[in-house]
């Protein structure tokens, strides 16, 4: 690609030291059916309603990078008009769109949460096929305890079961499966407690929550010693523990998605050497990149972020790089639903790298070839690592 600037990128930016493939360590599934514009929009932003009578999500910066760098991909000219960049999607039709997108991305390999599904979206495999890559399993804690409620609830387990079945069904995970994931920010809040819970203190909860449920309360985990329980049997399970940290949808409450409130978790955490993963991070970026550094186990990334911050995501990866090691920042998109933004996830990300690491060679701050090494590991193979990927 060579060292030619692009649009509000400094001159000579070497775009070839990215020309990596990628492995995307957090993403989800790809819608099924066609949509309407209002259904496209609402899927670029993290907000539950649309905006005021006369906006739309395309004057934004998600809207503005999907016009510039998705459009292209569809046989469009960069910067095309909504409306004729939605009827060329509606024409193709959401298969040869997701196609097409995702074989433009580079991403060849997927770690897919598929446990919020408000709708049918694809497999990690079916997804995956769209790429010609690999498609792998990332469990959610929640929805597992959830299901164990149902079989409290029906009578199949009793209470004190609970712990027990939320073990077992960990224990007898598929092979694909390479973490698992809470989502504790969106239910509790991050402020968890630091130590183990005791089985005592797990049944006490246990029956507290079922109560709840049979007294008319959604089937919705959000008790702090439950989520800290689970956190811990994927701890207990050796596998990579995945965390929503920060930016999210109107259900969260972003003053509880600080990293910073996981501090005490993670100092008990850290003798095991399981690896904790945080996700997402804005704008909590900067705090989640102390914990990298002060904590030997723990990694990051920006996926969501990336999209949504369009073309300041330039800058967003510089400060996430100010103080993390090089070795702890990891590749995710978050994409949901949407082929755009599998591939947004990807061109950002590799934009946004590329410039600032082109930027540290021209300051003598490292050379050419460390340049090209630390692309190798945030592109890919820091997440090989993690996951013990080939």
């Amino acid at each position: 690609m060579g060292r030619s600037g692009g649009v509000g990128e400094p001159d000579l930016v070497d775009h070839a030291l990215v020309d990596h493939e990628l492995v995307d360590h957090h993403c989800h599934g790809l819608i099924r059916r066609d949509l309407t514009r209002p259904e496209f929009e609402s899927m670029l932003t993290e907000a539950d309603r649309p905006g005021p009578a006369g906006t739309t999500v395309f004057d934004s910066q998600i809207g503005f990078a999907v016009r510039r760098w998705c459009a292209p991909a569809l046989d469009l000219p960069p910067h095309v008009d909504p409306e004729i960049y939605l009827e060329r999607r509606a024409e193709l039709g959401h298969t040869e769109v997701h196609r097409r997108l995702l074989g433009a991305s580079g991403i060849t390999t997927f770690c897919v949460d598929t446990g919020f599904q408000p709708e049918p979206l694809t497999c990690a495999e079916d997804l995956a096929a769209f790429a010609g890559g690999r498609g792998l399993d990332v469990v959610r804690l929640e929805r597992i305890a959830e299901r164990a409620a149902v079989d409290v609830l029906t009578g199949q387990i009793g209470v004190t079961h609970l712990a027990d079945a939320v073990r077992t069904r960990l224990a007898e995970r598929t092979p694909s499966t390479v973490a698992v994931k809470s989502v504790a920010a969106y239910r509790a809040g991050l402020d968890l407690p630091a130590r183990r819970p005791t089985d005592r203190e797990v049944s006490a909860a246990t029956r507290t929550w079922i109560n709840e449920i049979r007294g008319g309360a959604p089937i919705r985990l959000h008790d702090p010693v439950l989520h800290s329980f689970l956190i811990w049997c994927g701890v207990e399970a050796r596998l990579p523990v995945q965390i929503h940290v920060g930016y999210g949808d109107a259900d969260l409450d972003l003053a509880r998605g600080n990293p910073l409130l996981l501090t005490g978790l993670l100092r008990a955490i850290a003798p095991t050497e399981v690896t904790v993963l945080l996700l997402h991070c804005y704008p909590f970026h900067r705090e989640a990149a102390y914990l990298t550094q002060v904590f030997a186990n723990v990694h990051f990334d920006l996926g969501l972020s990336i999209n949504n911050t369009g073309r300041g995501s330039i800058g967003l990866i510089a400060q996430a790089l100010e103080l993390a090691p090089f070795g702890k920042f990891l590749f995710s998109t978050d994409a949901y639903a949407l082929g755009e933004l599998f591939l947004l996830g990807a061109t950002l990300f590799r934009r946004g790298l590329a410039t600032f690491l082109t930027e540290g060679i021209d300051d003598d701050a490292w050379t050419a070839a460390d340049a090209a090494r630390i692309a190798r590991l945030v592109c890919a193979d820091n997440a090989r690592r993690v996951y013990d990927l080939p």
